[in-house]
């Protein structure tokens, strides 16, 4: 599965989160607020302001041009010369944070909630 596909699968199974083409590129929404910008080589989303200053400290994070100044991070999938795979499990942290602070708290909540088998 390519990056992008797999992101969006992440994306796309958090409570009412839509995908949306804005700039001529993808973007992930809940209630039309954008909770990340998925591309095949990177992602781009809200970051825990705890966090955000240890994430950019790690070169695989970086501070993305407009959204940057706004608490916003992104993560290159695959770093220059590095040859292993990204950790799906830390993206979809971090999307899922993202979409925590971007969603309305009730959808937000949804996340904690235990998954019914």
């Amino acid at each position: 599965m390519r990056n992008l596909e797999r992101l969006r699968t992440i994306c796309l199974a958090l409570p009412e989160a839509q995908e949306r083409e804005t700039w001529g590129e993808p973007t992930m929404r809940v209630r039309d607020k954008i909770f990340a910008f998925p591309r095949e080589d990177q992602v781009t989303f809200k970051a825990d302001p705890d966090e955000r200053v240890s994430l950019l400290g790690d070169p695989r994070f970086f501070l993305p041009p407009y959204v940057g100044g706004k608490g916003w991070v992104g993560l290159r999938l695959q770093s220059v010369g590095e040859a292993s795979k990204p950790d799906w499990d830390e993206v979809a942290e971090l999307i899922a944070t993202s979409y925590r602070l971007i969603a309305p708290k009730r959808l937000g909540a949804l996340l904690d909630q235990p998954r019914k088998a």
